[in-house]
C-alpha cells in the first residue's frame, strides 16, 4: 500500500530548495497521494468499516428503483393512501424487493421486471397498522401466534409496552420480544422497555432496571425505541419520593441514547398537572379518558394514544372545535385478550371506531400507522407505502368500513380475508421464559386464613374494591368465627390474596374486598396476570378453594384457574412467563371462552359472570394508592400506600 507522506526534499535536490519550491513540491506530492488512493480498489479503501445489513438492503433497493435489477413482486393498479400528502392516489404500482418497497408510482411506469404480479384493481391500499401502545402479553399469545391473530386484521407492527414480561424475565426482556421476528415471524415488534421494573419499591420480581440496564437495552438493538409508559407520577414529580432516583436514571439513559420516553397520565386532568407532565418530558399518554383532558394534553405537545373508551368523546370534541392537525394522535389497543380480539378485531376495530366517530378515513388510517411511526422515529421503516419501508400493505374493498381483503407483510401475502397464510415458526423458548413459577411448595388453606386478635368476637377490617380512587381504604367491622375472620358473600365481601411466585417461599398476603367475588360456595379464581409484578392473585370465599386455584395456576406454569364447589372447573394455560402461551389462536381462545362459560354457571357478587372489573383491576393496578402486595420486610400483611410507604393492618 502506498505511504502518503511528504518526501524528504534534501534527498531529492543537492541544494536546499526555496520555500516556494518546497510548498509546490508538498502540494504535488499530496495530490499524487490522493490520486493514488482514489485509484485503489474500493475494498482496500474501506477495510476499516463493515456495513450493516440495513445498508446492503438500501443499496439493493436503489438498483431495483432504477430498474437495473429485477423486483420480486409488483402490487398493481391500487388506489394508494399517501400519508405524506394525505391524498388517495389512483392507479399506483408498488414494486417490492424482498421485505421492502423499492418503487411506487403510476401503473406501468416502472420499466423493470418482476418475479410475480398481484392485481389490486378496485382496491385501496393503506400502510400496515401499528400499535402505539400494546401489551402483547394481554392477548395471552406469544408473538409468533399474535401475528396469526392480528395480521389478518391489518396489524403488522407493534410498539410493545414491555413492563409486564420485564418483571418476570428481567435481563432477558428484549431478547424475548425480538426472538419471534428473528425466527421469521412477519410481525415486527419494537420494544419500549418497561419503566415499572419493579412497579414499586415495595415489590420484588425477577427484574430491576436502572440507568445501566436501560442504556444497554437501547444500545444493543435499534428496534428498541424507548422507555415504556412512565406511570409512577408521584416518583417522577416528588423529589426524594421512593423510586425517584431510579425512574429519572431510566429517563436520562433513554435520552442519552436518543430514545422516546413514554408517559402514563392517568388521573392527571388539571392544567397544572398536565403542564408538569409535559415539562417532565413524558412524550405521550394512553390513559386519556375525558375529552377536555385529551384536548389540553394535545395542546401541550403530548402525543395521544387513544383507546376505544375515549374515541368518541375525544374525537367528537376535536371535530367540533375544527382541529385540523391530527398528526399528534394515534389509536391503540393497550390490553385485549385473544377471545376479545377474535370477536372485535385488532387495530382495524380501533380505526373503524374513529371513522364512525366522524374522523375522515384518511386521517384515521394515518392515526393507525404513520403518526405512530413518526412519533417513535421509525417512519423510515414502517407507517407508509413508500420506498425503503417494509412492504406492509393492507388492501381494502371499502376504506370507510375498514373492510380488509388481503394483507401483505414483509412483502409476502400474509392473509386473505380472515385466513392467515404464512407458516408460524416453531420457537423453543428457553427455561427462563418457561419455568417462572417458583413457589417452592404447595400452598394450603392455612396460607389464606385471616386470624382475629385473641378474645375478639368482632374486628375492624380494611376493605378495598375494584377501581377505588379515593385516597383512603374502606373501614368496616366483621364477625369472628372460631378465631378467624371469614369472607361474607352475603354482605358482598370476598377474600383476596397475593402469593409471591418468585422467591421459593410462597409468601402470602390476604385481605377483604367489597362488591366483587363468588357467591357459589367453595369457590375461587386465581391468575398469574397481576399488574405489574405478576405474582399470583386469588379471589374467593373459601380458603381451601383459594389454595386449590393457586396450586393449579402454579402447576400450569402460569395462567388462570377457576374453582367452583371445591373443584377446578376451568383453566387457561399461560406457560410462557405465566402470561402467554405458544399455542394456536383457536385453542387458546377456546380455553378463554370455556373459562367465561364456567363462570356464567356460578353466582357472583354484583354482576353475573366472571368478574371483569376485578380482572382488569389486577391487570391495571387499580386502585392505585392502597394496594395489596406480597409480604416484605416490616410489612407482613402486604397492605401499603404505594405513594408514601404507609402500611396498615387488614384486621385490628
Amino acid at each position: 500500500m502506498m505511504r502518503c507522506r511528504e518526501s524528504n526534499p534534501i534527498a531529492v535536490a543537492p541544494a536546499p530548495p526555496s520555500a516556494g519550491a518546497l510548498a509546490k513540491r508538498r502540494r504535488l506530492t499530496l495530490l499524487a497521494c490522493l490520486a493514488a488512493l482514489l485509484a485503489l480498489p474500493l475494498a482496500a479503501a474501506e477495510t476499516a468499516m463493515v456495513l450493516r445489513p440495513e445498508i446492503h438492503v438500501r443499496q439493493a433497493l436503489i438498483q431495483v428503483a432504477l430498474a437495473r435489477a429485477p423486483a420480486d413482486l409488483i402490487i398493481s393498479n391500487a388506489t394508494v393512501l399517501n400519508v405524506f400528502t394525505g391524498e388517495w392516489q389512483p392507479a399506483q404500482d408498488i414494486v417490492v424487493l424482498g421485505k421492502r418497497i423499492a418503487w411506487v408510482g403510476a401503473t406501468g411506469a416502472w420499466p423493470g421486471e418482476a418475479g410475480s404480479r398481484f392485481d389490486a384493481s378496485g382496491q385501496w391500499a393503506v400502510p400496515g397498522f401499528g400499535e402505539s401502545h400494546k401489551h402483547i402479553e394481554s392477548s395471552y399469545l406469544t408473538p409468533e401466534y399474535e401475528a396469526a391473530l392480528v395480521i389478518p386484521r391489518g396489524n403488522t407492527w407493534t410498539v410493545e409496552g414491555s413492563h409486564e414480561l420485564s418483571n418476570v424475565v428481567g435481563k432477558h426482556n428484549v431478547d424475548f420480544w425480538l426472538m419471534a421476528e428473528d425466527a421469521g415471524s412477519p410481525l415486527k415488534i419494537f420494544p419500549a422497555v418497561g419503566s415499572a421494573t419493579p412497579p414499586t419499591v415495595y415489590e420484588r420480581g425477577a427484574g430491576y432496571y436502572g440507568y445501566q440496564e436501560m442504556h444497554d437495552f437501547l444500545a444493543a438493538d435499534l428496534r428498541v425505541v424507548g422507555l415504556g409508559e412512565v406511570m409512577d407520577w408521584p416518583a417522577v414529580s416528588n423529589p426524594g419520593a421512593p423510586g425517584n432516583q431510579r425512574i429519572w436514571e431510566m429517563i436520562q439513559a433513554t435520552w442519552d441514547q436518543r430514545g422516546v420516553v413514554e408517559g402514563h397520565g392517568s388521573g392527571l386532568h388539571g392544567i397544572a398537572e398536565i403542564n408538569a407532565f409535559a415539562a417532565a418530558g413524558l412524550s405521550s399518554d394512553h390513559e386519556v379518558r375525558l375529552a377536555d383532558e385529551g384536548l389540553e394534553k394535545l395542546r401541550r405537545g403530548v402525543f395521544l394514544e387513544v383507546r376505544t373508551t375515549a374515541t368518541r368523546p375525544l374525537f367528537t370534541k376535536l371535530l367540533e372545535l375544527g382541529i385540523e392537525d391530527w398528526s399528534n394522535i394515534s389509536v391503540t389497543t393497550d390490553d385485549r385478550d385473544v377471545a376479545a380480539t377474535v370477536q372485535l378485531g385488532s387495530m382495524d376495530y380501533n380505526i373503524r371506531l374513529a371513522i364512525e366517530a366522524g374522523v375522515p378515513a384518511k386521517t384515521a388510517y394515518m392515526m393507525g400507522s404513520f403518526n405512530t411511526a413518526r412519533h417513535f422515529h421509525i417512519d423510515h421503516l414502517v407507517g407508509a407505502i413508500a420506498p425503503g419501508r417494509f412492504a406492509d400493505i393492507v388492501l381494502l374493498d371499502d376504506p370507510d368500513t375498514v373492510s380488509i381483503t388481503q394483507v401483505f407483510a414483509n412483502g409476502r401475502l400474509a392473509s386473505k380475508g380472515s385466513e392467515y397464510l404464512l407458516p408460524i415458526p416453531r420457537i423453543d423458548y428457553p427455561a427462563w421464559a418457561r419455568q417462572t413459577m417458583s413457589l417452592g411448595r404447595q400452598v394450603t388453606a392455612a396460607d389464606f386464613a385471616i386470624p382475629a386478635p385473641a378474645g375478639r368476637s368482632e374486628v375492624n377490617v380494611a376493605l378495598m374494591e375494584p377501581f377505588r380512587f379515593d385516597p383512603d381504604f374502606i373501614r368496616d367491622t366483621m364477625p369472628v368465627t372460631d378465631g378467624l375472620v371469614l369472607a361474607d358473600p352475603g354482605r358482598g365481601i370476598a377474600k383476596v390474596a397475593v402469593v409471591d411466585r418468585y422467591h421459593g417461599q410462597a409468601a402470602t398476603s390476604r385481605m377483604f374486598w367489597r362488591n366483587v367475588g363468588p357467591r357459589t360456595p367453595g369457590s375461587a379464581l386465581a391468575s398469574s396476570q397481576m399488574h405489574d409484578i405478576h405474582n399470583i392473585w386469588a379471589l374467593g370465599n373459601d380458603d381451601a378453594a383459594m389454595a386449590l386455584a393457586v396450586n393449579t395456576v402454579a402447576e400450569l406454569d402460569g395462567g388462570w384457574a377457576l374453582v367452583s364447589g371445591g373443584k377446578v372447573v376451568a383453566t387457561v394455560r399461560l406457560d410462557i412467563g405465566g402470561l402467554m402461551t405458544a399455542r394456536p389462536v383457536a385453542e387458546v381462545a377456546a380455553e378463554v371462552e370455556a373459562l367465561f362459560a364456567a363462570a356464567d354457571g356460578m353466582e357472583w357478587i354484583g354482576q353475573p359472570g366472571l368478574p371483569e372489573r376485578m380482572r382488569f383491576a389486577f391487570l391495571t393496578a387499580s386502585p392505585w394508592k392502597w394496594q395489596l402486595v406480597a409480604p416484605y420486610a416490616d410489612n407482613p400483611g402486604g397492605f401499603v400506600d404505594v405513594t408514601s410507604g404507609r402500611t396498615h393492618p387488614v384486621v385490628w
